[in-house]
């Protein structure tokens, strides 16, 4: 199994020996991950692809901090997770990773506005600070004036780009999507892996998750997980456009 090496730069993410095992200690006991060797360095844009049952909604799990390994480490961002409490778990998701879903995830008695500015007050930032911070996101990804619509007064592509804001409120260095452009149409996917891609290039580093290899061709580096393992690490020059 190749090792999933981008280069010399320092990694954002890191894993060695990286495995899963569900139910652990009993006959019914599932190996969802195996032995994955993944570093992906900051501004890299990656695509994980594979069928349904090939691990990779486990490994981005992992790499999101949402549920911890069985086997092997992890880091993230120069911090091995193994060594963080419950607490300290919940804080390095909210400072180094932003999540992007297949089902937008906003709230619809909030505007815009409120849902991008959200997670700003589990972390005590002061209301006025808020609104500007979650201006400044909206006009980021072109949404400046949707500020006060809710989710039912914006298409889908919209919705998405509310959620990539609010995913992006606290400046996390990590861009983690799973299946972003799922629920979408194939123009306005294209319109979302396009600032995916203006992400990457002001520095965030973006991971998407999809069984889609035309999706996954936009990225800079596929890495095709089956039946648990990383089978390929794959260069992809057509991702950097």
């Amino acid at each position: 199994m190749p090792s999933a090496n981008a280069d010399d730069r320092v990694p954002v993410i890191q894993t060695r020996a990286l495995g899963k095992v569900y139910s652990a200690g009993t006959e019914a006991e599932v190996v969802a991950l195996r032995g994955v060797d993944m570093r992906v360095a900051r501004g890299d844009f990656v695509a994980i692809m594979g069928p349904s049952g090939s691990g990779k909604s486990t490994l981005m799990n992992l790499i999101g901090c949402l549920d911890t390994p069985s086997d092997g480490s992890y880091s993230c961002d120069g911090i091995d997770v193994a060594t963080l409490d419950a607490e300290q778990l919940a804080i390095l998701r909210r400072e180094k990773i932003g999540f992007v879903f297949q089902g937008f995830h906003l709230l619809p008695r909030m505007t815009a506005l409120e849902n991008v500015a959200m997670p700003l007050g589990y972390a005590q930032v002061p209301p006025a600070e808020r609104t500007e911070r979650a201006r400044q996101a909206l006009a980021a990804v072109g949404l400046a004036e949707r500020a006060g619509h809710r989710p039912s007064e914006l298409s889908g592509g919209q919705q998405q780009r509310v959620a990539i804001a609010r995913a992006l409120i606290n400046q996390p260095p990590i861009l983690l999507a799973d299946e972003p452009t799922g629920a979408l149409d194939s123009k306005t996917g294209e319109e979302i892996l396009s600032l995916f891609k203006r992400l990457r290039d002001d520095g965030h580093t973006v991971i998407l998750i999809t069984h889609d290899a035309e999706v996954a061709a936009h990225a800079d580096r596929i890495l095709v997980m089956r039946d648990g393992e990383l089978h390929e690490d794959l260069d992809h020059a057509g991702g950097r456009s």
